[in-house]
């Protein structure tokens, strides 16, 4: 290919010049970027250039000739429609800056091991008029239901990922609990550490806070509790809840097999839902976004007896 130069889009504003390239140029490796920069092959604006150096939109980017496979561009992930269709269906919220989902149980946000369908892979579908992939910034559990909030742009990424990891946005979860929490409110302290693919609570573990509330029950048999993290651990409204002694219906990892006795009352899935997700303080107004309770979590409150108004 020929000598280009290639402009700085708005959307690119701010982005250190290694991540443009691999933006643009995925196939670029990052030690043939630092050579050509070395060899004044690339230039941002006629000038020697580093690879943290930060973009301005506007500026020009000499790009040398390269190598076939090098000047390739990212490959577009053409999903089926059925995929795009699939992911619209669950936007509960969109706004220039943030797209809000209502992800269903045993939809994994990121992929891992024998994990291939996933909200990670499928972004590509919510793109609508942008030109920037959605970015994830916060993560619930595959087995956990309701709200996901992902980002339109870097800026709104850089501010949400800080505000999640500082705690700043109150999340509002539900779940259907065997047994009934007493007392019916309260903060539940305890500390969780990470032991092989479970979390426990240990004294040598992490502080873990949770505020939590009964908002009915039958009895002492089955109770719908509304439950806030104010920290961000892994499995932490599971795991503290069980440690009261209220498993959530359907938790094989923290209630166990041995110890649930299966239902014909309840559908055979976690009942936890991330029900809403305040962004007030974000917008300095009022936003909350709530996502409505999957049907089958619904039924499950029916059969047993337990009153909800969304």
């Amino acid at each position: 290919m020929p000598v280009e130069i290639v402009t700085v889009k708005d959307i690119d504003d701010g982005m250190r010049l290694n991540r443009w390239f691999l933006k643009y140029y995925p196939n670029l490796t990052i030690g043939r970027l630092q050579k050509l920069l070395r060899t004044k092959q690339i230039k941002v604006d006629g000038a020697r250039a580093e690879t943290s150096l930060k973009l301005t939109a506007g500026q020009s980017i000499r790009i040398p000739p390269l190598k076939e496979d090098e000047a390739l561009p990212e490959k577009s992930k053409n999903l089926p429609s059925k995929e795009v269709d699939f992911m619209r269906s669950l936007v509960i919220f969109k706004n220039d800056d943030i797209i809000a989902i209502n992800k269903p149980s045993g939809l994994a946000v990121q992929g891992g091991t024998n994990t291939h369908h996933h909200v990670d892979g499928l972004l590509d579908a919510l793109i609508f008029e942008k030109e920037e992939r959605p970015k994830l910034v916060h993560r619930i559990d595959k087995d956990t239901s309701g709200v996901l909030v992902l980002a339109r742009n870097r800026k709104m990424a850089e501010i949400l990922t800080q505000a999640f990891r500082e705690h700043k946005l109150q999340k509002t979860y539900l779940a259907l609990v065997n047994g009934c929490p007493h007392p019916t409110s309260g903060e539940i302290r305890n500390p969780l550490l990470k032991v092989g693919e479970k979390m426990q609570i240990s004294p040598d573990g992490q502080s873990a806070r949770t505020l939590y509330k009964v908002l009915d029950s039958v009895g002492t048999k089955f109770a719908l509790v509304e439950a806030s993290p104010l920290s961000g651990r892994t499995h932490q409204i599971r795991v503290h809840l069980e440690s009261i002694g209220c498993p959530i219906v359907g938790d094989d990892k923290y209630f166990g097999g041995e110890k649930r006795a299966k239902s014909n009352l309840f559908a055979d899935k976690l009942h936890l839902h991330a029900y809403k997700i305040d962004l007030s303080s974000i917008y300095n107004k009022k936003v909350i976004i709530s996502a409505p309770m999957p049907s089958y979590f619904k039924d499950s409150l029916n059969a047993a007896g337990i009153n909800f108004k969304e």
